[in-house]
């Protein structure tokens, strides 16, 4: 209950900052606070609905989802990506040509609102960093990561005050915005992947499949799907044939065994008595050769 109160009130800090982010930047003409406003607005995204969809994902299975609801912490994942991409992408489209015509800021008040960020981000992360949850873990870090971006804001606005080097605050927002698609792009895509049920990252089915074949009563597998659902729980389902019927569940524990090294705890497990004839060993249906 404290985690959850403590990621709640980060979002809350998050997002109301943001909205004056979206303020003071159109009123500033500041092309990096708007930049970081999208970067905040989707880290307040990503903390709401990992929170929402969090409870969701926790509820166990039933007649309308009977592999459960885990999938919907993937989905806010999904939508956080999103709202970042394409906002990144429009600061990056809208403040290219401003690179090369810069505008007038208010120096001024971006270093005042640096310095406010500065402090809102250091009480969010004192929020969070006793905290003992991995999600409060990588909040710390996220606005230990904002703190440094908005020292460079007030960075800019320093050489501002004696220059009129304008072009440095849309190349600000371009880098702030090509460092959110660096981050957000592969974990889009990872999250894609899993959505579409790619064998978890940290497992080589290669190297599975012949540690479960040294097993001395497994003849053949016929069959090894591995899978997760959220990118944290996985789940495996395995066909073998056994020389030796008898040893059946002895086999299975040897089995349930290795998988457990992978981090596999959810294993269905058809065994035959031998292997037909006319099957082949295969992979996901794929034969072996």
């Amino acid at each position: 209950m404290k985690s959850s109160k403590n990621v709640w009130i980060a979002f809350l800090l998050n997002f109301s900052f943001a909205i004056i982010e979206f303020t003071f930047g159109v009123l500033f003409n500041s092309s990096a606070v708007l930049a970081d406003a999208v970067h905040d607005t989707g880290d307040a995204l990503a903390i709401g609905l990992s929170a929402f969809f969090e409870r969701i994902s926790n509820r166990r299975g039933d007649r309308n989802y009977t592999l459960g609801y885990k999938r919907y912490s993937l989905l806010g994942a999904m939508l956080t990506s999103t709202i970042l991409i394409v906002g990144s992408i429009l600061i990056l489209v809208e403040n290219v040509p401003k690179l090369f015509a810069p505008e007038r800021v208010n120096y001024d008040g971006m270093l005042v609102l640096g310095i406010f960020a500065i402090v809102i981000n250091f009480a969010a992360s004192r929020v969070v960093s006793h905290g003992r949850t991995h999600n409060e873990s990588i909040l710390s870090l996220h606005f230990l990561e904002d703190i440094l971006g908005w020292l460079a804001v007030i960075f800019v606005s320093f050489i501002l005050r004696f220059t009129n080097w304008y072009f440095l605050d849309p190349l600000l927002s371009l880098i702030i915005s090509t460092f959110i698609l660096s981050k957000a792009l592969p974990k889009f895509w990872e999250n894609v992947q899993i959505f579409l049920d790619h064998v978890p990252s940290d497992v080589n089915l290669n190297d599975l499949y012949a540690e479960i074949q040294t097993i001395e009563n497994i003849q053949a597998i016929t069959q090894l799907n591995v899978w997760t659902t959220d990118g944290l729980e996985k789940f495996a389902m395995i066909h073998i044939c056994m020389k030796h019927p008898e040893q059946q569940a002895e086999t299975q524990q040897l089995i349930r065994q290795h998988l457990k090294i992978y981090g596999i705890k959810k294993v269905t497990i058809q065994a035959d008595e031998s292997l037909d004839e006319h099957e082949e060993c295969c992979i996901g249906g794929e034969n072996e050769e």
